[in-house]
């Protein structure tokens, strides 16, 4: 029965994710975290960060680690083939007005209509994240701020945008400091 549910679930998502992974982000928060409990808000940004770091769609990434987590191997390969399923049969049919020299109007039109809602989509994304990674509740106050997480956001964002770091170095730093932090136990 979880295997239904997680198929039926990444069916949803793919079904309904225009305009890439970053928009399909809400989605999958409110079908994993909100509605079916599989994963804590906290979870959802490790799932994040770890979809970034994997080669691949970050769509297809979450399915697969959702499914991983929640029925194992079996569920990542139902997880996973539900969430490409919609846009396998929308590619299928597009194709073959495509490929018949036909242009299609309405589809462009929609397009253009979607871009700011996905948009929209992405800021929400964003913002559920940084509230979970710098907050250590789930309302935003002055006394609920993680200052470590401040301090690493403040220093990445400054080697990043001001000193232009390559995105991998900043990643391997962040990624050493964690494990120093983590088994020196200074937090």
């Amino acid at each position: 029965m979880i295997l239904v549910e997680l198929f039926v679930t990444f069916v949803k998502v793919g079904l309904f994710a225009f305009g890439g992974g970053y928009a399909a982000l809400p989605l999958i928060q409110q079908f994993v975290v909100v509605d079916k409990g599989w994963l804590s808000m906290i979870e959802m940004t490790d799932l994040v960060s770890i979809s970034q770091m994997t080669p691949g769609p970050i769509a297809i990434n979450s399915a697969t680690f959702v499914g991983t987590k929640v029925a194992g191997l079996p569920g990542a390969i139902v997880a996973t083939i539900g969430n490409v399923t919609p846009q396998f049969i929308l590619m299928m049919v597009l194709s073959y007005f495509i490929f018949r020299d036909k242009k299609i109007a309405f589809l462009d039109k929609m397009l253009k209509g979607l871009k700011p809602g996905i948009i929209g989509l992405i800021a929400v994304a964003a913002l559920s994240m940084v509230q979970s990674s710098l907050f250590k509740e789930s309302f935003v106050s002055i006394n609920s701020l993680e200052p470590l997480a401040i301090v690493c956001f403040v220093v990445a964002f400054y080697l990043f945008r001001v000193k232009k770091m390559d995105i991998i170095k900043l990643i391997a730093v962040g990624s050493v400091l964690s494990v120093i932090v983590y088994f020196t136990g200074v937090l």
